[in-house]
């Protein structure tokens, strides 16, 4: 199983921010600063580290936010001496964002100065949620400027931070209610020049979809048009979510309007009786059943068995077929069954289902068990 991220985030990330804030303010009181930082600290997971962190700063550094917020800038200039090559490694700044989220909702311009310096170092998209609660005409508009900025940083922080369902965030409910402001940023994004943006554009759409499916499908039919292959893209991607969970709407934004008029033959499982860690092998023939071509979405889903007895659906994209009349076509995917940090596997019989253009056909069943 993959190593938790958190072990990255250990007791050498509040020691490595202590030095570098030590070096530019000399009175910092680093003994002080990590006994509080590291009381505690091996209980916490990875993101109440980083406000743990930033409350110790607070406690440490001058009470007020207008002389401690130039202090903690400062430091990020600061070498740092980690490891270049850690994945979480941009994560050092955490506890910099957390100290501006939780601190600085009563210095707007302080706060948002600094979020354009630290998300280009880490992201942002989580200390600015609190302000689109607290300010959100403010911080709107603000970010609204930010939709044309230089930095693809701070362009980005614009689209992931207005997600509504953020993952490792809490939830922006005023735009799961009406996205429309979030729209209108996105609206300018959706044509960025890096495909870093264009990801978060597309990610954040599909956040909306979840709780408003048609203005997803009417916003990727508008962008379609005239489209270059970039933002079709960026739809493709928006929909994907839509599309698994079988909406009419998006599969007609994508040009998939009905059921598929096909026949499913020579399907396989293999093995039959698998086992946790290994590998499954899933294939079928896809056949047009009429004298006309078709275009069909093709997809497959495990309903993987849970600690609690029930199955939950796991679809695994496979192809788009063109289909002439009466042609076939084989498909298949073969996936791995080893434990992993998002999916954590139960002995069971689990079902098997082809999908086409979102309607499910079932293909058959494989029995996993232990080693």
């Amino acid at each position: 199983m993959a190593e938790p991220l958190v072990t990255q985030y250990g007791p050498d990330v509040p020691k490595a921010i202590a030095r570098m804030v030590a070096a530019v303010h000399k009175r910092f009181p680093v003994d002080a600063f990590l006994h509080d930082a590291l009381t505690g600290y091996d209980a916490l997971a990875l993101m109440p580290r980083g406000k743990h962190i930033a409350r110790a700063l607070q406690r440490h550094l001058p009470q007020d936010y207008a002389q401690a917020l130039p202090i903690l800038l400062a430091s990020a200039e600061r070498p740092h001496g980690r490891d270049p090559g850690l994945s979480l490694g941009s994560f050092l700044y955490l506890p910099h964002t957390a100290f501006v989220a939780e601190f600085g909702l009563g210095h707007f311009e302080l706060s948002m100065q600094a979020q354009h310096a630290l998300t280009q170092r880490f992201t942002a998209e989580f200390s600015i949620r609190p302000f689109l609660q607290k300010h959100p005409e403010a911080t709107l508009a603000q970010l609204m400027e930010w939709t044309r900025d230089p930095s693809e940083h701070v362009r980005r922080l614009v689209s992931e931070g207005t997600r509504p369902r953020l993952p490792w965030a809490s939830r922006l409910p005023a735009f799961q209610r009406d996205p429309t402001p979030v729209l209108a940023l996105l609206e300018r994004l959706k044509d960025d020049p890096e495909l870093y943006v264009r990801r978060s554009v597309a990610n954040n759409l599909n956040d909306i979809g979840k709780d408003h499916p048609a203005l997803l499908a009417n916003t990727a039919k508008a962008w379609l048009r005239k489209a270059t292959p970039e933002r079709r893209w960026i739809v493709q991607h928006a929909l994907r979510s839509a599309v698994k969970r079988g909406e009419a709407g998006a599969l007609a934004a994508l040009g998939f309007g009905g059921a598929a008029d096909v026949a499913i033959c020579q399907h396989s499982i293999t093995p039959q009786r698998a086992v946790i860690g290994g590998t499954l092998a899933v294939a079928f023939d896809v056949t047009n059943s009429t004298a006309q071509p078709q275009r069909v979405l093709v997809d497959f889903a495990v309903h993987y068995v849970k600690a609690n007895g029930q199955a939950r659906a796991k679809v695994f994209k496979l192809k788009t077929l063109d289909l002439a009349a009466h042609e076939t076509q084989r498909v298949g995917k073969q996936i791995s069954l080893a434990e992993m940090t998002t999916r954590k596997h139960y002995p069971g019989v689990h079902q098997v289902e082809a999908i086409l253009n979102g309607r499910a056909q079932p293909l058959g069943s494989f029995k996993l068990a232990a080693r």
